[in-house]
């Protein structure tokens, strides 16, 4: 049998689908509290990974720095370079406005939801993806701003500390707490429900991605751009892509981590959050910045790598059960 992740990636097309033909349903003026439920849904999320995390392995994941230091590495210095070589090709006029819209996605966190449920499926450090994915959204409130006002001349907004972490605090590490405080009640309950709870996880995913997509079609993201322009944004947006992962593949391996920690490494440090990259933008970004431009790149690779982590979960996962099966018929 199949695990369950390789019907994820028809999924997420299906709702990238739904929310074409159906806009207005994640438009501002909605009257579906998509946010709401996406925000709870978040919490569910991390409150069953506290349910069914051992204190012991949260404790012996935090000491595994080299681990911790190739993630964030990977997230706020090897994206950033990886475009800010490409500045020299760069000319005055819209290439320098699509250069920026890439260096702004180079210089966005970690997403946080997505990373951990995708290390989860593949069977990899969870209590590593989370840290890393916690820390990264605390280090990109510093870093992401440092790195964009090298190029950025200054804007007349201020920068909401507040919000982002008070989300980052209620949402994220607030119910990981209380799930570890409630483990000795539930813990059994999670573990024994943890299929079940995997599709929750995945459904709060796709909510999310509905969400976004949904918002991008009816504010008309995509009007103004020729399909020629969006064609080479999505092939830079990809080569992007497989150009980290695959180097942090191959640094895993001269780190000498293990499987665990190579699926985290790879998982955790290609990804980047549409989320803080949408209030980001706000702030960073004066209201003459053509804003669809500014969020393209962000929007595909935060559906492409979905989309290709979600394939690589599910062969890793087939790869590990046909060795399972192979030692245990020896």
């Amino acid at each position: 049998m199949k695990p369950p992740a390789n019907k994820f990636f028809p999924a997420i097309l299906g709702v990238i689908a739904l929310a074409y033909f159906f806009p207005q349903w994640g438009s501002s003026q909605s009257n579906l509290p998509l946010d709401l439920l996406g925000s709870i849904g978040i919490s569910l999320i991390f409150f069953f990974y506290g349910l069914k995390l051992s204190p012991d392995k949260i404790r012996n994941g935090l000491k595994n720095w080299r681990l911790h230091l190739l993630v964030q590495s990977s997230t706020f210095l090897l994206f950033p370079i990886i475009v800010l070589s490409f500045l020299p090709l760069v000319k005055e006029g819209a290439s320098n406005m699509y250069w920026l819209s890439f260096l702004f996605l180079a210089a966005v966190p970690s997403t946080v939801s997505s990373s951990v449920v995708m290390v989860s499926m593949a069977r990899g450090n969870v209590p590593a993806a989370i840290f890393n994915a916690s820390i990264s959204g605390l280090l990109g409130i510093v870093i992401t701003p440092l790195w964009m006002g090298l190029f950025l001349t200054k804007t007349d907004t201020e920068f909401e500390l507040g919000t982002i972490y008070l989300k980052l605090l209620t949402e994220i590490l607030l119910p990981v707490l209380i799930g570890l405080a409630l483990q000795k009640y539930l813990g059994a309950f999670a573990v024994k429900n943890s299929r079940y709870l995997s599709y929750f996880d995945k459904s709060v995913i796709l909510l999310i991605v509905f969400k976004s997509f949904a918002a991008s079609f009816y504010d008309q993201v995509f009007a103004a751009l020729k399909v020629s322009q969006l064609l080479i944004v999505a092939a830079a947006t990809l080569l992007l892509f497989f150009t980290v992962y695959f180097f942090i593949g191959w640094i895993s391996k001269k780190l000498l981590l293990n499987r665990e920690d190579q699926i985290t490494a790879q998982f955790c440090g290609t990804k980047k959050s549409l989320v803080h990259g949408t209030v980001f933008s706000k702030i960073l970004f004066s209201a003459s910045f053509p804003m669809g431009i500014i969020l393209l790149p962000l929007m595909l690779f935060h559906a492409f790598q979905i989309l290709l982590i979600s394939i690589f979960a599910a062969r890793l996962v087939e790869e590990q059960t046909k060795i399972e099966k192979e030692k245990t018929a020896d």
